[in-house]
């Protein structure tokens, strides 16, 4: 027997009526927020950053490919780590679908990170991904991004998500003790200090009348929006049921469930 409210499908329906009032507040909101990021000050961009690319090396602009809008996710995936994050990766299983309809609306859609061009290409392979993935390991644009931080950062207070107290950077207090840090850590076959110089987030950048600008990014809760599959578990009967680590890249739960 459930120990969740029960009730008649009448209770349902005023409950759902209720329901449905908040959703749609929560429409009218989000969609006015998406206004506010678009009317955010477009800052310029002179700084020249070199990225490694299937196709060779590539600046900022030429990731673009002739479009005006260009968006960037910041992959968790440093020149340390044997395997991305699988947060991150669970976020890019949602990519391949959408690429081509974005190009289709003049947006360039990237991953970028600080790991070696043959170490994305490899792991890509493995995730049977298609989504273009750029390498900035040359380069500085994860750092000035808020992506990337050095080990003098990460000790002082690294300033991730517009701030500088934001827990998940501080080691030694919050990040150490979180389960789901610390696994990621380990399946990305580092520490957790060196896991932590890495953090997701989302770029972007539009380029009008050849001059480049940067025009918005978010981090950390930011990019759960993006994040396909929580819409989904949203609206599961038990919700997101965060308990513990449970996330896996998509091709270890057979492996996990077989192991247990």
């Amino acid at each position: 027997m459930t120990a969740h409210k029960t009730g008649t499908r009448e209770e349902w329906i005023a409950a759902r009526l209720k329901l449905l009032e908040a959703e749609k507040e929560l429409t009218r909101r989000t969609d006015d927020v998406a206004r506010q990021r678009q009317e955010l000050p477009w800052v310029r961009v002179d700084k020249r950053y070199e990225f490694e690319t299937e196709e060779g090396n590539a600046s900022l602009t030429d990731l673009f490919r002739g479009r005006p809008q260009l968006l960037v996710y910041h992959f968790m995936f440093g020149p340390d780590y044997t395997a991305g994050c699988p947060s991150c990766s669970a976020i890019a299983d949602g990519f391949n679908g959408i690429t081509t309809h974005l190009a289709h609306h003049d947006v360039m859609l990237w991953a970028v990170s600080r790991a070696p061009l043959p170490k994305l290409q490899a792991y890509k392979q493995r995730m049977g991904w298609s989504f273009p993935w750029a390498s900035s390991s040359g380069s500085d644009f994860n750092f000035d991004f808020s992506a990337s931080f050095t080990e003098e950062q990460q000790r002082q207070g690294a300033y991730y998500n517009f701030r500088r107290d934001d827990p998940v950077m501080n080691v030694g207090r919050g990040a150490m003790t979180n389960p789901v840090s610390t696994g990621n850590a380990a399946m990305t076959g580092t520490d957790l200090s060196t896991y932590l110089r890495e953090r997701e987030g989302l770029s972007a950048f539009a380029l009008e009348d050849g001059i480049l600008y940067h025009t918005y990014s978010g981090y950390a809760r930011g990019v759960d929006a993006i994040w396909s599959m929580y819409p989904w578990l949203d609206r599961a009967p038990k919700g997101r049921n965060e308990t513990g680590p449970w996330l896996h890249r998509h091709d270890e739960y057979d492996r996990k469930r077989a192991a247990s």
